[in-house]
């Protein structure tokens, strides 16, 4: 039989994520397997965690890599916070923040969904109204909404919850490539993952709670309902001198992550935001000259997830089977209400370099002849 590992194909990642690993992360990966329990890889652990808190700013303790991928930091989010029957209120304006409304409906919540035109940010305002007629235990929002391209206003909704009530942010996709400040925006559960602007292979979702969010979920009256993603086990492994048993971690993805996160500092992150922004401009110059119009507003778009509108004429799907097939290029297309009208263009971490935008543009130029 032949070996089908062997034959994978080398791809360059410019669509929604995986983004392009970096030579050192793949060469951090095949170091040799230790134990999950082993004095070296605990120190691997500690380090993970203060690198995670540089990169989201923040100060909390419980700051830790998930063994799953971005969806596992999202159930880990309102696994752990919501209580049957708690309101809650999610700010939808994409596939992700639905996904929010699906996984919270399901705990038994609650849910006031307020959705927004996709292609278009959340209106602070239409959310301050609604904050002022219901008292909601928890308020979710998407900060960039992989789906459409769309940077959220992390910091002003922040600005409207007071009290007891919990924030949680999703930071899949911005979490290294655009500044993600947990403590000063007052968000109290921030998830990500490792497969967009930290270009480590997917399986990890580093997550941070505040400790007003620990106080809630240690203090809950019912068991968290998912033994796997219960913060209170998990924190027993990833914190303390004594590390308590809870599961195998994927002990090689874990020495990516550190890889991942250690190059995005010795670039420094301002530089990594600079790269990203940079790339940005010139890959929306590059498809401007080729007569392609951008989805999302300026003021709003995301620099790491470029949403394109389809010109009249164009078979979006033949167009992303030429660019995998002869250019070995692989985009994204449009989710939901926006299938069929967008290509998604990615330009995360790894990615996000004038070579492969110059390849993408010049590969485009072709197919649109």
């Amino acid at each position: 039989m032949a070996n089908l590992v062997n034959e994978v194909p080398s791809i360059m990642l410019m669509g929604p994520g995986p983004s392009c690993v970096a030579p050192e992360t793949y060469k951090a990966m095949s170091m040799p397997t230790i134990g999950h329990m082993d004095p070296y890889f605990i120190k691997i652990m500690d380090s993970i965690k203060s690198g995670l808190r540089q990169l989201m700013e923040t100060d909390n303790n419980v700051t830790v890599p998930i063994s799953g991928t971005g969806s596992a930091g999202m159930e880990t989010a309102f696994v752990n916070s919501i209580v049957k029957g708690d309101k809650v209120l999610v700010l939808v304006n994409g596939v992700f923040g639905k996904r929010m409304v699906d996984v919270a409906q399901r705990l038994g919540a609650d849910v006031t969904e307020i959705e927004f035109p996709w292609g278009t940010p959340v209106d602070v305002d239409n959310v301050k109204l609604e904050i002022e007629k219901q008292d909601f235990k928890i308020v979710a929002m998407v900060h960039a909404e992989t789906s459409t391209g769309v940077r959220n206003p992390a910091a002003e909704i922040g600005e409207l919850i007071k009290g007891d009530t919990l924030y949680i942010l999703d930071c899949v996709t911005s979490l290294g490539g655009i500044p993600v400040k947990a403590d000063e925006w007052g968000v109290d559960i921030l998830y990500s993952g490792s497969q967009k602007c930290l270009s480590c292979p997917p399986g990890v979702a580093p997550v941070t709670l505040s400790e007003k969010a620990m106080a809630k979920v240690s203090t809950r009256q019912a068991k968290v309902p998912n033994w796997y993603l219960d913060i209170n086990l998990l924190t027993s492994y990833w914190g303390g001198n004594s590390r308590v048993y809870h599961h195998t971690a994927p002990i090689n993805m874990m020495y990516a992550l550190y890889q991942a996160i250690t190059l995005v500092l010795e670039e420094e992150v301002e530089n990594v935001f600079a790269r990203h922004q940079a790339m940005h401009e010139k890959l929306v110059a590059g498809l401007e000259e080729l007569g392609l119009e951008m989805h999302v507003a300026k003021p709003f778009r995301l620099p790491m997830l470029n949403n394109v509108k389809i010109p009249d004429g164009l078979d979006e799907a033949a167009l992303r089977s030429r660019l995998l097939n002869e250019f070995k290029i692989e985009i994204g297309a449009g989710l939901g209400p926006l299938a069929g009208k967008v290509l998604r263009f990615g330009l995360m971490g790894h990615t996000a370099r004038p070579e492969n935008v110059d390849r993408l543009l010049s590969a485009l130029k072709v197919c649109l002849a």
